[in-house]
């Protein structure tokens, strides 16, 4: 019997822009889907995968190695058989339908990361409506690497505070992030110092922002450490945040103990 439905935030972005012009492919991290979702589905719990035009998400390629998962290769195998098979990977839902069906029934929900999320998920208004919900209800939020920065879905204006960052309007940016919900609350996300890694060997560009500036601009307390992928965790209230990569495992215990707890 299933302990209940945790909803998955996945993303549909396959490009991100670079300052100075020009793109560079992404998508989610494979070990940061599959992982937290296998991890769900072994505790007892079912997952529900949403996105916001209801397709499946697209996996970055840089994502689909052995090396993500520790050099183990059954580990690496069994993810890519679980999200290139299994039903909860491909009965892809849309966040309007999740939305328009009702949130009550689920348990928590939990937003991957690659660079995807920074170019769909954090100015999407359903998925904000969807992370307010969670908010409100204090019901397990769970966001790892780039994942984190879909939290600012909430505000008001969610658009005009990405685009504020993109223009390096600091100022403007906080002033729409005023009266955030996540205000004050500690959280980490992939750090700046992790970010300028990815631009020089994997963007081959620089993005418009960091993360860790986009969370403390609109009010996040925000922490990393001091030493490049370790691993991190941050719990504060229902808000659970996995820095990088090597946070998946950690981060899926994290959620999973959250839930467990708040169905005891």
């Amino acid at each position: 019997m299933s302990k209940g439905q945790v909803l998955v935030l996945g993303s549909n972005a396959t490009q991100i822009g670079l300052r100075g012009g020009g793109t560079a492919t992404v998508g989610q991290y494979l070990n940061e889907t599959a992982v937290p979702a296998l991890a769900l589905l072994d505790a007892g719990y079912d997952i529900v995968l949403a996105t916001p035009n209801g397709a499946k998400p697209h996996i970055d390629a840089v994502s689909v190695s052995v090396d993500h998962f520790g050099g183990d290769e059954t580990a690496f195998q069994r993810a890519k058989d679980f999200f290139a098979s299994h039903p909860a990977m491909n009965d892809v839902r849309s966040l309007r339908s999740v939305v328009e069906g009702g949130l009550d029934g689920f348990v928590g929900v939990f937003v991957p990361g690659g660079h995807a999320p920074v170019v769909d998920l954090m100015q999407d208004h359903d998925a904000g409506t969807i992370l307010r919900h969670f908010h409100t209800a204090a019901k397990p939020t769970a966001l790892l690497c780039h994942g984190p920065v879909a939290v600012v879905a909430t505000l008001d204006d969610a658009p005009a505070f990405r685009k504020a960052l993109e223009e390096g309007d600091d100022a403007g940016a906080a002033d729409l992030a005023r009266d955030w919900i996540y205000s004050g609350y500690r959280m980490t996300v992939f750090s700046a110092s992790e970010e300028k890694i990815a631009e020089e060997q994997v963007l081959k560009g620089e993005l418009f922002f960091d993360m860790e500036k986009a969370l403390r601009s609109a009010g996040g307390d925000v922490s990393v450490t001091d030493k490049n992928f370790a691993s991190n965790v941050v719990v504060d209230r229902e808000l659970i945040t996995g820095q990088n990569p090597a946070s998946d495992q950690a981060m899926a215990d994290a959620l999973i103990e959250a839930l467990d707890r708040a169905a005891a």
